[in-house]
């Protein structure tokens, strides 16, 4: 027992029986310190990465290239990039009963007509998750129309899985794996009465010029960015 030298116990006892035995409070223990990251930011601003921007492009674009994942094969709900803040938002549900044949999204530091990156459908055996990326290799072109606008699809095959590793061209996917993805951007907006037309897939020389193309407009739009 702590005893003051007047004879009462000290703060923190508890005098407790005829014996007067003390127990004492276990002591509080303090909070841990704010974690770095929390204290940066409600200090100072800072800006996340951007997938669209800060995600390079890769050194063997335009026929290999990275691809940032926006919606997973298999999936009914509809993601796209928010291009505001960089997070991957829900765009919708399909309107009708099918899925996405392939992994779908797009390619960083590129530009279309449209103002969007380029959009990629990448071929692989797996379903991976939105916001990652992976490298990727343009196989062919499929020419969309979509509600009376140019919205071409890059066909391309996952740069690091052995199954499709060794596809190099349009011509060398099964007639079934191309008639599966044309049907899937014939059909999947029909439910919301809004028109697409598909039109043949070209090679992988006319995929690897519009990823070019689409280089160059963002070269483009960034200089004209910096120049206001």
């Amino acid at each position: 027992m702590s005893l003051e030298n007047d004879g009462t116990a000290s703060t923190g006892d508890v005098m407790e029986g005829s014996n007067n035995v003390s127990y004492r409070k276990p002591s509080r223990v303090p909070h841990p310190p704010l974690n770095e990251r929390i204290l940066s930011s409600l200090t100072r601003r800072s800006v996340a990465a951007h997938p669209w921007h800060d995600l390079e492009i890769g050194p063997g674009a335009p026929s290999v290239f990275n691809c940032v994942v926006e919606i997973s094969k298999g999936s009914k709900v509809k993601y796209e990039l928010d291009k505001k803040t960089g997070l991957i938002k829900v765009d919708r549900v399909l309107y009708s009963s099918v899925v996405y044949p392939h992994n779908y999204g797009f390619i960083p530091r590129t530009l279309c007509e449209d103002n969007d990156p380029m959009d990629v459908l990448v071929i692989m055996q797996e379903p991976v998750l939105p916001g990652c990326f992976l490298r990727a290799r343009a196989i062919g072109l499929m020419p969309m129309i979509d509600q009376g606008e140019k919205d071409d699809k890059i066909i391309a095959v996952c740069e690091d899985d052995p199954e499709f590793r060794q596809c190099k061209d349009i011509k060398d996917l099964p007639p079934h794996r191309l008639a599966e993805i044309r049907r899937f951007f014939e059909d999947y907006k029909k439910n919301e009465n809004k028109e697409v037309a598909v039109n043949d897939f070209l090679p992988s020389g006319r995929a690897c010029e519009a990823i070019q193309h689409s280089m160059d407009l963002y070269a483009s739009y960034i200089v004209e960015s910096l120049r206001r």
